[in-house]
């Protein structure tokens, strides 16, 4: 890990450089590449052939993410909201105007070789699956409905134990959890082979599950593996489909507030087999302006006394979280952005009294286009009172399906890449989490601008670039 550490910043003493916004000069002449130097980037294995996507739960964000990936294809649509596809990173001084794109300047899997499955309790294809999440319009669907039709789901994994709102029929029968866990690491073999995948990722789209805490059954290998035979229930679903793929070498995202992979034995197995993990829990919609405001809150030294955070959805998310085990999940990913942004212990005057209050509320007919509404208390000079109030309706799926497309992207790159591919977490994608996971003992990053200096810090330093601090000095002597 000592490798790895001078990637990471710590906001503590660096909040001055970091919170300036990245200003990304992109000049009207064709932008250079990045200069030929020697660094790791050297050693990044070539993207080769096809990349096999994996999806546990094949509802409205994996629906979304295949459509969409589609229709870009197909030239349909842009790929509006990825990093990997739109972003840029500016490269050395700002007088040299070297602002490739990210996926000229590392070598990503193209959307061509993309290749997908997954797994879901319900029979539906990704087309119906589709229609029935009520994102996407028809219209666009339509275009790309010869496809999704050919994307059916494997039985899948579940209990309705960890998940009490949902019930489905299309479910793997086993005689124990590793029985369960045998039949999917099969499913991963199976399609390697019957899609010419060269490599393959996985990624978590399934639903919130009850709140687990770690046991010893999630210590070492052997007391998992114990456990899955004796069918433990500190062993969910989501931990069945995370070891199968790191069993087989397969990098692991997970997007839901699940424990999943945010346990020793996980790390142990993603160090061991050199398959890259990062979660936990998609940034989307109110969490996501909540790492806006509160680091411009602090940056100006602005008091907080109180946060108030609801939303309101219909889709099938909102109808896991309506049982408290599913919210108490989801709760626990979305009340630890704000103590780790603010840093109440250092700044006990502003952020030490905070009452930060969140709720999710099921409501049928908003369906997908969830509404997240902020009441932000705040005090500045003298400690006069002030209010912001932000009411952010927007499209759940929407957001979350360039993240994935992002995530599965950078894990691919993540494992061909020897710096990085046997660590096992991969915090330089905290950008895109509620809840970052992080190496033991370190308290995770949440602010956002933090989180992108930190993921195009990491893509130059494994180019050989110099890292950019905005310090600008330089240009003055």
């Amino acid at each position: 890990m000592a490798r790895y550490g001078r990637l990471q910043f710590n906001s503590r003493y660096e909040n001055i450089v970091v919170l300036h916004n990245e200003r990304e000069f992109i000049r009207s002449d064709q932008p250079r590449m990045a200069k030929d130097k020697k660094g790791a980037g050297d050693n990044i294995a070539p993207a080769k052939g096809k990349l096999g996507i994996m999806i546990p739960g094949m509802g409205a964000v994996a629906t979304t993410f295949v459509a969409g990936v589609e229709a870009i294809r197909k030239g349909h649509a842009n790929p509006i909201g990825s990093l990997t596809q739109m972003g840029t990173v500016r490269l050395g001084k700002r007088t040299e105007g070297r602002t490739p794109k990210v996926h000229e300047f590392v070598p990503l899997a193209g959307l061509d070789n993309l290749v997908f499955t997954g797994w879901d309790i319900f029979e539906d294809d990704m087309y119906t699956a589709a229609s029935k999440a009520g994102v996407l319009e028809k219209e666009l669907l339509d275009k790309v409905k010869p496809f999704l039709k050919s994307v059916k789901p494997r039985k899948a994994v579940f209990d309705r134990h960890y998940v009490k709102k949902l019930d489905g029929h299309h479910v793997k029968k086993g005689k124990s959890k590793m029985d369960l866990a045998e039949q999917v690491r099969a499913d991963i073999r199976e399609f390697k082979k019957s899609s010419g995948a060269d490599r393959l990722v996985m990624i978590w789209c399934g639903s919130t599950e009850i709140f687990l805490q770690q046991t010893a059954a999630h210590s070492s290998l052997a007391n998992f593996e114990k456990a899955l035979k004796e069918s433990s229930p500190d062993i969910a679903p989501s931990m069945i489909y995370a070891y199968a793929a790191l069993m087989e070498g397969v990098p692991f995202a997970n997007g839901a507030p699940n424990l999943t992979v945010d346990l020793p034995v996980m790390h142990e197995l993603s160090r061991r087999n050199q398959a890259p993990i990062c979660g936990k829990d998609f940034k989307t919609g109110q969490t996501l302006i909540k790492t806006v405001l509160a680091p411009a809150f602090k940056a100006r030294m602005l008091g907080v006394s109180g946060w108030y955070s609801t939303n309101i959805l219909g889709n099938r998310d909102g109808e896991v979280l309506d049982d408290p085990e599913s919210f108490k999940t989801k709760e626990e990913s979305k009340l630890g952005v704000l103590e780790h942004i603010l840093q109440p212990e250092l700044y006990p005057e502003l952020y030490g009294n905070i009452f930060h209050k969140v709720r999710i509320n099921y409501y049928p007919p908003r369906g997908d286009n969830k509404e997240g509404w902020d009441n932000i208390d705040i005090f500045g000079w003298l400690n006069y009172p002030m209010q912001i109030k932000v009411d952010f309706l927007c499209r759940d799926s929407i957001l979350a399906a360039p993240i994935v497309l992002d995530l599965v992207l950078f894990l691919d790159l993540a494992q061909r890449t020897p710096e990085l591919k046997g660590i096992g977490i991969q915090e330089w994608l905290s950008f895109y989490f509620k809840s970052p996971m992080t190496a033991p003992g370190l308290y995770p990053e949440h602010d956002l601008f933090i989180q992108s200096m930190k993921l195009k810090n990491t893509l130059r330093h494994l180019r050989g670039e110099e890292m950019i601090t905005h310090l600008g000095l330089e240009y003055y002597d």
